[in-house]
């Protein structure tokens, strides 16, 4: 190898070896102690000790709060990443009309997304759907002034449905991907329809959807991975509860982590979430034969 070659090699290895480093340090190695850890009895205070599959055990067998964690989380995401994906996709097909001031509606919708759970939002939404909140009132105009007194965010019927309400509202990085997406669409495929007399909706049913049906994979993936994700809202906003309605897995993680000092038992619970999180996806892909249409 000539020495010219050897130094673009130099080169070409210590610009990766930054990305490497990182992703070694900052990415392998924590999952590797982490599997480590879920075999392990490891206090916060005291020296770990090696128990084998035991938090495994104990989590499937005698660990009720799992239950109740699990199920509310799959009941939230099972109602959510329908909710975020049919909204995003139908603001984004108003959005793709060629309307006065469409750039600023564009603007306006994706904002959500970045704010996403901080404190400022968490107590804007407890304001919201406060017993005298705004919602209420409005609910109470609908009701022919029959009034409308739910309490949103402590009674166990309704709390998730406020923390799926607010995901719902942050659709603005899925909604922009639809765009792009329909923006992608050949108008020749919509002249052709519309010349054999389709309606817009036969359009929309016939070729749009059909059209952006990997793009509607990714996303279905995407949002749902980050709703299994899910910390934020339930930790500002409904703490939990009520009863552990909002007590989603990754809460649990950072209590029994972070306040009861039982890293072990932490990492095994966050194992058994990679695993859920694993298995629904395989299930999402090995599902998008049937209905995801690729244009080669």
């Amino acid at each position: 190898m000539s020495n010219s070659k050897k130094i673009k090699s130099i080169w070409i290895y210590g610009m990766l070896a930054p990305w490497v480093i990182g992703f070694v340090v900052f990415k392998v190695y924590p999952i590797v102690v982490s599997f480590i850890y879920s075999l392990m009895e490891y206090p916060i205070l005291g020296d770990p000790e090696f128990i084998g599959l035991k938090n495994y055990i104990e989590i499937f067998t005698k660990d009720d709060t799992f239950k109740a964690s699990f199920f509310a989380t799959m009941k939230y995401v099972l109602i959510g990443t329908p909710a975020v994906i049919i909204v995003s996709f139908i603001v984004a097909a108003i959005l793709n009309f060629k309307l006065k001031g469409v750039n600023f509606f564009r603007t306006m919708y994706y904002i959500p997304s970045i704010l996403g759970g901080n404190v400022t939002v968490s107590i804007l939404w407890t304001m919201l759907f406060d017993v005298n909140g705004p919602v209420n009132t409005v609910l109470s105009i609908f009701n022919f002034g029959g009034g409308v007194n739910i309490n949103w965010i402590k009674d166990p019927s309704f709390a998730i449905f406020t923390l799926i309400i607010l995901k719902t509202w942050q659709f603005g990085s899925t909604m922009l991907i639809f765009l792009s997406a329909l923006q992608g669409v050949s108008k020749l495929l919509y002249e052709a329809a519309a010349i054999d007399g389709a309606s817009k909706f036969r359009q929309t049913i016939s070729i749009t959807i059909p059209m952006i049906t990997p793009v509607i994979l990714f996303n279905t993936v995407n949002v749902l991975v980050k709703e299994f994700q899910e910390f934020n809202s339930a930790y500002l906003i409904t703490k939990g509860g009520p009863n552990n309605t909002t007590y989603f897995l990754n809460l649990y993680i950072y209590d029994q982590a972070f306040q009861n000092g039982n890293y072990g038992y932490a990492s095994a619970l966050t194992w058994i979430l990679l695993l859920i999180i694993g298995v629904l996806t395989i299930i999402v892909f090995k599902s998008s034969n049937r209905w995801v249409f690729y244009n080669d």
